[in-house]
This record gives structure tokens, C-alpha cells and sequence, in this order.
């Protein structure tokens, strides 16, 4: 994989539609969250222009990604509070085609110093709209969410245009997934009614076990269709990347866990094709083809 180029390279005059915003959210920690963001990002990268924004104070996704907190600068709280604009916090990574807005040390304190604002809710998603030139060079924006469901992942939400829930397989599974479901259902009847469930990856599968099986089982019995067929297992590999500043795919890809991320990403936007022929083009792809008709 070249290293060469590492900022993404831009779209085409015919590149109308805009870069599909997908939050990954989950309000319990531990859930294998953050690695799913780095390593779907890094496998959808081979074919689009990806961006990885770290909304996750603890800047996981950032470190895994090959920026350690001591040589971050500003990043998405100078973002959420408005000190600095989209174009002055993106970073290149080592890897081509995508592009990392990290999480800067004060990300912790947004919760309380955005509650008494005004739009507090809004202000990643106008954020974003501000920024409307630079995302041209993207086709995928990435939400790596906080472990909670506060106000940054409500900006989240709002800001996206659907989430996948990566969901552990254990007991208490169905639990934690019907709660997120709520949430969702209350962002689109009040600030986002067009957000959509992208799915339910599952993840630290332990096929050794029933237990992972049950656990499946149960949550494709409740959420149907919306549950990815691709898990993701338990792999040393894919746990020892992140402290290397790599995701797996590029720190072992002869690993049991760099295909499946790349099964994942294949999975995904076969979903989405699918949903696009279903639904007909999007509204501003409409619009994009009437301006070209002559």
C-alpha cells in the first residue's frame, strides 16, 4: 500500500452526492466500539474517501490510528465549541484515503460546557455544513462515539445520517441494543427524522461457546434483517493493534481478524446499494441531475 499520498484525493466534477455520515454508537463501553471504527474505516478506505472523527474522549480511535495524545493538537472539541473551523483540524493518516479529526484532551469537558448553550445539540451538524467544501473531498464520514449517550453523541446523532451498533455477544446484550433503539427513536421524532439503523454488528464472538450463539440468536430474532451476517471474533491480533498505532488490517493481515473487517466493509456497502435501488435516488442527487440535463 503506498505511503506517499496520504490526503485523500479529491472528487470528480460528477461527485454530487454528499459523504454518507455513520455514527458508531454504543452507550456501554467495552464493546469492541472503537476497533470496529478504525478497522471498517481503514477496509472502506480501498475503495472511498473516508473520514474518522474521534467524538470518543478517552481518543482511542485517534492512538489507533497513529496519533498519540502528546502529539495531538486541536481536534473535535475545538470543533464542537467553535475555536477552530473543519479545514484546521483534519489530519492525514499513514493510511491513503483516510483522513482523522482526533480527539483533543478537553473533548471530556464539552458535556458541561455545551449543556447551557444554545443548538447545543446541533453543533457538530452545523459544524459540518460550515465546512461544507472541505467534505467534498470525502464520500464517507465516520462517528466513533463516546461510551454514553450524553450530548456529544446527541450531536452525533443528529449530525448522522444512520448507526451501527456494535454489540458485544454476551447475556445482557438485548438490554443495552434496546436502549440505543429508544434513543434513536427519539432523535428522529424530534432532531433527526431522516436518521436510519444501518445494523447490529456482533462482536468478541467466542465460538467456543454457546453462549455467543445464543446471544446471536436472540438479537436476529428481535432485530431481523438490521443484524450484519458478518460477527467479529475474539483475536489477540486485532487487541494488540491499537497499541502499535495500526489497525490490524495493517499490523497483522494474515490475522483470524484483518479479513473479517473487510468482509464487514463489503457487507455494508452491499447494504446500502441495496437500500439506494430500493429507495430511489436521494433528493440531492435529484436536484444534481436536473442542473446537468440541458
Amino acid at each position: 500500500m503506498p505511503a506517499s499520498d496520504t490526503s485523500p484525493r479529491r472528487r470528480g466534477p460528477g461527485s454530487s452526492r454528499p459523504a454518507h455520515r455513520l455514527a458508531l454508537a454504543n452507550q456501554k463501553g467495552g464493546v469492541g466500539k472503537t476497533t470496529t471504527a478504525v478497522n471498517l474505516a481503514t477496509a472502506l478506505a480501498s475503495t472511498e474517501r473516508v473520514l474518522l472523527i474521534d467524538l470518543d474522549p478517552q481518543g482511542n480511535a485517534s492512538t489507533g490510528l497513529g496519533s498519540p495524545r502528546a502529539q495531538r493538537g486541536a481536534g473535535t472539541y475545538a470543533l464542537l465549541t467553535g475555536q477552530k473551523t473543519l479545514a484546521e483540524v483534519i489530519a492525514p493518516t499513514q493510511i491513503p484515503n483516510l483522513s482523522l479529526l482526533p480527539a483533543d484532551a478537553d473533548l471530556a469537558a464539552a458535556e458541561v460546557e455545551l449543556v447551557n448553550e444554545e443548538k447545543r445539540e446541533r453543533r457538530l451538524v452545523d459544524a459540518l455544513d460550515a465546512g461544507g467544501e472541505v467534505l467534498k473531498d470525502y464520500d464517507r464520514i465516520i462517528f466513533d462515539c463516546p461510551p454514553s449517550l450524553g450530548l456529544v453523541t446527541l450531536n452525533a446523532l443528529v449530525a448522522a445520517h444512520s448507526v451501527l451498533v456494535p454489540l458485544q455477544a454476551e447475556f445482557f446484550a438485548l438490554e443495552g441494543v434496546s436502549q440505543i433503539a429508544r434513543t434513536l427513536d427519539r432523535v428522529r421524532r424530534g432532531l433527526n427524522p431522516a436518521l436510519e439503523l444501518e445494523g447490529i454488528v456482533l462482536t468478541m464472538v467466542d465460538r467456543r461457546n454457546n453462549l455467543s450463539e445464543l446471544v446471536g440468536a436472540d438479537v436476529r430474532s428481535f432485530f431481523k434483517d438490521k443484524v450484519f451476517e458478518t460477527t467479529i471474533p475474539r483475536n489477540v491480533r486485532v487487541s494488540e493493534a491499537p497499541s502499535h498505532g495500526l489497525p490490524v488490517i495493517l499490523y497483522d493481515s494474515r490475522s483470524a481478524g484483518a479479513p473479517v473487517y473487510i468482509r464487514l466493509a463489503a457487507e455494508l456497502l452491499k447494504r446500502e446499494r441495496a437500500r439506494k435501488r430500493t429507495a430511489g435516488p436521494a433528493p440531492e442527487e435529484e436536484k444534481a441531475a436536473e442542473k446537468e440535463t440541458p
